[in-house]
């Protein structure tokens, strides 16, 4: 799960098929799909969203979704 990862830390997605189709479609939209690497840039407290980079974009993803996003640690 991208939530299991602290600032700092990278990943490598595996899967984002449990998250609804309106986040994988944002995601893809900006070339975060499986395989791709993740470096998560801020975890913001109380329960508020992640910030992750790839591919030279931060985006932010609520807690609820990224626990649905499946990643590896590398």
């Amino acid at each position: 799960m991208v939530a299991s990862l602290k600032a700092g830390d990278k990943g490598k997605i595996i899967d984002i098929s449990h998250v609804g189709n309106l986040v994988q479609r944002r995601l893809l939209d900006l070339g975060i799909t499986e395989g791709s690497e993740v470096c998560v840039k801020c975890v913001m407290p109380f329960g508020g969203p992640i910030m992750i980079e790839s591919c030279g974009q931060c985006v932010g993803i609520r807690r609820r979704e990224a626990v649905q996003i499946e990643v590896e640690r590398i």
